[in-house]
């Protein structure tokens, strides 16, 4: 499916949906796309990821039935999916920056927040460089932990630091940074932090074992400082390369690659530094 339409239809399903038990490996579904690449791509073409549009449009739409009628503040708060009266309370008066109490009595203001609408804009026309690669499968070893799709963007970088906060004694140099949702687990997706496998090393220091399967692959030099560096190419391939390309993701895999950053001056702070983003990609039907 094409990535803004899928785009779009997510987001039409949301709203018919918005009183829901709504999960991002759910709402995926619907549109054909592997959970970890909507809730991806979702964030870098609409600036929310998926969590905190919900969370706005719900807050939005019961500021205006807490005004148009006698509904009660309980039940306003279990149908939006809150626990508990007192936790929409916060979050209501978060978003608004009045409670349900004062809006009611005393007719406080409200902020509104509008479903969204995706556009393709022309905008300066940038080259992008890539490749489309064949790969045969390889084995890696490494590290894995589950991450929230929600908190990835600040949980991932802390796994990071507490990889390197070992020093000698980390048992990798950490060369992929891989992502994978073929779990399924409602909002949750695995990402390991891996090398190269070898056999002795991967059992000498109880290492996981992965094969990645033969695919073939978009790959995205990038090079800067990271995570912007990184961050920025991430965006393109999203807004810019993804809709317009022939191609669209295939599988549930995303691969970073990065380069020793003991070969930089400035490690991985190094205007010069080098990474790439892979993504398993069929060209479109």
């Amino acid at each position: 499916m094409d990535w803004i339409k899928a785009t779009e239809a997510a987001i039409q399903y949301i709203e018919e949906n918005i009183t829901e038990n709504l999960t991002v490996s759910g709402i995926a579904s619907k549109v054909n796309i592997s959970p970890f690449y909507f809730q991806k791509g979702f964030s870098m073409l609409c600036g929310y990821t998926v969590g905190e549009y919900i969370r706005m449009r719900r807050l939005s739409l019961a500021g205006s039935e807490l005004l148009s009628s006698d509904i009660k503040i309980i039940d306003l708060a279990v149908k939006y999916g809150y626990d508990s009266p007192d936790s929409f309370t916060k979050a209501f008066t978060r978003f608004h920056g009045s409670n349900p109490t004062d809006v009611r009595k005393n007719n406080a203001s409200l902020k509104s927040f509008a479903p969204l609408h995706i556009r393709l804009s022309l905008e300066g026309g940038t080259l992008m460089e890539y490749r489309i690669e064949k790969k045969c499968p390889f084995k890696v070893m490494g590290i894995s932990r589950m991450f929230s799709y929600e908190s990835a963007n600040t949980d991932i970088p802390k796994y990071w630091d507490e990889l390197k906060s070992l020093g000698k004694a980390t048992p990798l140099m950490g060369i992929y940074g891989i992502c994978f949702d073929e779990e399924m687990a409602g909002n949750r997706f695995r990402y390991m932090i891996a090398d190269d496998f070898q056999p002795e090393t991967a059992g000498k220091k109880h290492l996981e074992e992965y094969e990645i399967p033969g695919h073939t692959w978009a790959v995205f030099p990038c090079l800067g400082p990271m995570p912007l560096a990184l961050q920025e190419v991430n965006k393109k391939i999203f807004s810019q390369w993804l809709p317009t390309s022939r191609y669209e993701v295939s599988e549930g895999y995303n691969i970073e690659y990065y380069s020793n950053a003991a070969d930089y001056e400035a490690g991985t702070q190094d205007p010069a530094y080098y990474a790439e983003v892979w993504i398993p990609v069929k060209e479109k039907q």
